[in-house]
């Protein structure tokens, strides 16, 4: 697999990274042995980056990501998060310097590492200034803890105010061929910085595959089951487009989810997208995915097929957009 920079002057990874919060549950039943095989794919398929989290399953990722490494002998390079308080109320956060050296220290023990190559502010604090928060970063990067600093989900301006202070690594922000709000700011500022953008959900939380969803069958504890985008009549509108995409790369030999990721990869040299999944066999649909080049026919089609703005629905409800910065 090919491979891209984290931040400025960080380490190479791999272009494609595997985000690991679906091994705690999230979408779906999942078990040790199922994570530990799709990690296996992970390593056989070139991917060397993990994106993870202490709330992933109250650490259950994280558990497991360490467990498999220490069984199998192999090291992937990491990213953790920290600074949401697990078991507030959704929104809830914390970044003091001790909330979130107790949070990094627990990750670093659960991972059975001595560092890991970067680490997220998860969720802002907003009445704490981000300039303290970057400060406390800084520290542990000084002192070994990490090899690099990021946030998630906040906007350009507050990248910039952070950067003031030090260089950050990376910006984590949900961005695909549905969910474009990162071109408006955020995706140039971590360029002008030497930031790496990373987005999240690439795969649109599973709607750009090569079968269609059942929102019928969604777990009461499934993100997507009070998300608008899964909801009628919304979800129906965005199956129209989701299958004219399918047709799109089936036409082409590549299946939906590589197609989807490519999208991303080619938007900037920067990013380095981190989809999800818990499934071995999901993983090699989109694992070659960095080998995808698309003619300016391609993006033409795909620009008709999913203009900006397509999607039907807000990315998040009420509810779930608690704790995230908005912006434009």
């Amino acid at each position: 697999m090919k491979t891209r920079k984290l931040g400025q002057n960080g380490p190479d990874v791999s272009a494609i990274a595997l985000g690991c919060m679906s091994f705690a549950g999230f979408y779906g039943e999942t078990d040790r042995d199922e994570a530990f095989a799709t990690l296996d794919a992970a390593r056989d398929a070139g991917i060397t980056f993990l994106d993870t989290s202490d709330m992933y399953g109250k650490g259950l990722s994280e558990t497991l990501i360490g467990e498999w490494q220490k069984d199998r002998g192999h090291r992937f390079q990491i990213a953790t998060k920290g600074g949401i308080v697990i078991g507030a109320p959704r929104g809830t956060a914390d970044n003091s310097r001790e909330y979130l050296r107790e949070h990094l220290e627990g990750s670093l023990e659960r991972l059975g590492v001595d560092s890991v190559e970067l680490y997220y502010v998860h969720r802002r604090e907003f009445p704490r200034p981000i300039e303290e928060v970057t400060e406390t970063l800084e520290s542990f990067r000084q002192e070994g803890l990490i090899g690099a600093f990021g946030y998630s989900e906040i906007s350009p301006a507050a990248l910039r105010r952070a950067s003031s202070v030090a260089p950050v690594g990376a910006v984590q922000n949900e961005y695909s061929l549905w969910t474009r709000q990162p071109d408006l700011g955020l995706i140039q500022a971590c360029k002008d910085l030497g930031t790496t953008f990373v987005p999240f959900s690439p795969l649109g939380r599973g709607i750009f595959g090569d079968s269609d969803l059942d929102p019928a069958r969604f777990r009461d504890i499934d993100f997507r089951k009070s998300n608008p985008r899964f909801m009628e009549p919304n979800f129906s509108a965005n199956m129209e487009h989701v299958r004219a995409l399918r047709a799109f790369a089936h036409d082409r030999g590549w299946t939906t989810a590589a197609v989807a990721i490519a999208w991303t990869l080619q938007q900037g040299d920067h990013l380095v997208p981190i989809p999800g999944t818990r499934n071995a066999a999901h993983l090699m649909e989109w694992a070659d995915a960095d080998e995808i080049i698309f003619t300016e026919s391609d993006r033409a089609a795909l620009d008709q097929i999913m203009p900006v703005g397509w999607a039907h629905g807000d990315r998040y409800s009420d509810a779930q957009i608690v704790g995230i910065e908005r912006y434009c």
